[in-house]
C-alpha cells in the first residue's frame, strides 16, 4: 500500500511540471535546439519519467492482479495451440513473443501490454485533455491504472477506445474510418470494444430533449427483457455459461458508487454549462456519455461484468473533469472546485486502496519477480 502511495504521489509531482506551451518557430539562439523551449524541454522529461515509473511497477510485478494465474494458463494454451477463448489479436500477439523469447514468457507479455497501455494513456493525456496534470492525477486516485493489472486485454482497448475520442470529437468522413478501423482493431484484443462504435458516435450527436428522455425510457425498459439480453450476452460470450457471473444475482447498489460518480460530474457539468460545455464538442460529447452511463448502469444492472461496458463511457471523465475546472472564467471558483476534485479524489484513493485486496481486484499485496525466490528456481530449471 506504502509503494502505491509513494509511486502515485512522486507521479503526480512529475505530472505538475508538465506545462503546455506553444510550439517557437524561430532560429536556433545557442540556449536550446530549434524549435524546442525550456518549458518544452521540461514537459518531455516529465512525461517520460512518469512512463519509466509506471512501466516498470507494471512491468515488474508478479502474481498481482485478479486473473494473473488465469493468464499464464491461457498463455501456455495459445503456444501450445490449444483452445482459448481469447481473441486472435492477442493470441496472435502471444505467440509472437513467446517465439521470440524461445519459452513461455508471461513476465514478457504483460510487461509489453504495461507499457503499451501506459504509453496509449499518456498519449491521450497529453494531447486530448486541458490539464496533463489533473488527468494524471484521476487516472492514479481513481484506482484505473492499478486496475490495468487486470485483464490487460481490455485494458488495452481501453486505451484504444479512450484514444479513438478524437477522432469522433472532429469527426469527418476520414475521422470515422479512422475510428471504425482502431476500433476494429481494438476488438482483436477485446471484442467488448465493438459497442463504442455506436455509443460513442451517438454521443457524438447533437443532443434534442426527446433525446435525453429516450436514454432514460431505454433504461427503465431493458430490465423487463432481462431473461432475453442474458441470453444474448451468453451468445456473446459462451465461457459465461453456467459461470458464477450468470447464475449468481446481481443489484444495482453494486453499480452505486459509479452512479453517484456520474451523477456528481453531470452536477458540475450543469453548474458550468455556459463556461465549460455549451461551446465544446468533445466536452458535450463526454457529457453525454456520463448520461448514457448511468442509463447503462441502471437499465442493466443485471448484465454480469456491466462495469466493462460502462468503463467505455465513463473513462472519458478523467479527460472532461479537467476540461471543464480550465475553462471556467472566475478564478476563485475555478480553484475552488479544483480543490473539491483534488480532496474527492484523494479519499476515493484510500477507499480504492483499502478495498484492493479485494476478490475481483486483488493489486495488493504487491509482488516483484525481481524478490520472488520462486521465480528465480523456476528460471535455474529452465536452464
Amino acid at each position: 500500500m506504502l509503494l502505491y502511495v509513494a509511486v502515485t504521489a512522486t507521479v503526480l509531482i512529475l505530472a505538475f511540471q508538465v506545462k503546455e506551451t506553444c510550439v517557437i518557430n524561430r532560429p536556433y539562439n545557442g540556449s536550446y535546439p530549434l524549435g524546442v523551449n525550456r518549458q518544452q524541454a521540461v514537459n518531455a522529461v516529465a512525461t517520460a519519467a512518469v512512463f519509466v515509473i509506471l512501466f516498470l511497477l507494471a512491468a515488474l510485478r508478479i502474481e498481482v492482479g485478479n486473473d494473473y494465474g488465469t493468464y499464464v494458463v491461457t498463455c501456455h494454451e495459445i503456444f501450445q495451440r490449444g483452445y482459448v477463448v481469447t481473441e486472435p489479436g492477442y493470441n496472435l500477439v502471444v505467440r509472437i513473443l513467446y517465439t521470440l523469447s524461445g519459452k513461455e514468457d508471461y513476465l514478457l507479455m504483460f510487461a509489453v501490454f504495461a507499457a503499451a497501455i501506459v504509453g496509449v494513456f499518456l498519449k491521450v493525456f497529453k494531447d486530448q485533455s486541458d490539464s496533463f496534470f489533473l488527468s494524471i492525477l484521476m487516472f492514479m486516485t481513481m484506482g484505473i491504472y492499478f486496475r490495468t493489472f487486470n485483464t490487460v486485454r481490455y485494458y488495452f482497448a481501453l486505451a484504444v477506445a479512450t484514444y479513438a475520442l478524437r477522432y469522433v470529437v472532429n469527426i469527418t468522413k476520414e475521422n470515422a474510418i479512422k475510428f471504425i478501423l482502431l476500433i476494429l482493431f481494438a476488438a482483436t484484443f477485446h471484442k467488448s470494444v465493438i459497442v463504442v462504435i455506436p455509443l460513442y458516435l451517438i454521443a457524438a450527436l447533437p443532443w434534442a430533449k426527446w433525446m435525453y428522455i429516450a436514454v432514460c425510457a431505454i433504461a427503465v425498459v431493458l430490465p423487463i427483457f432481462k431473461n432475453k439480453i442474458l441470453e444474448l450476452a451468453i451468445k456473446v460470450y459462451p465461457s459465461y455459461k453456467d459461470t458464477v457471473y450468470i447464475n449468481e444475482k446481481h443489484s444495482i447498489t453494486e453499480n452505486l458508487p459509479a452512479i453517484a460518480g456520474c451523477v456528481a460530474i453531470l452536477f458540475i457539468c450543469l453548474v458550468f454549462y455556459k463556461d465549460a460545455i455549451e461551446k465544446r464538442r468533445d466536452n458535450k460529447m463526454y457529457f453525454h456519455m456520463c448520461f448514457m452511463a448511468i442509463a447503462l448502469y441502471l437499465g442493466c444492472y443485471f448484465v454480469p461484468l456491466v462495469t466493462r461496458f460502462g468503463y467505455y463511457l465513463i473513462t472519458s471523465q478523467i479527460l472532461l473533469v479537467p476540461n471543464i475546472i480550465c475553462s471556467v472564467k472566475d478564478n476563485d471558483r475555478r480553484k475552488q472546485l479544483t480543490a473539491a476534485v483534488v480532496v474527492l479524489c484523494a479519499l476515493y484513493f484510500m477507499f480504492f486502496l483499502y478495498t484492493a485486496d479485494r476478490v475481483g481486484v486483488r493489486v495488493l499485496p504487491y509482488k516483484s519477480f525481481l524478490f520472488h525466490d520462486r521465480y528465480w528456481l523456476n528460471q535455474t530449471d529452465t536452464f
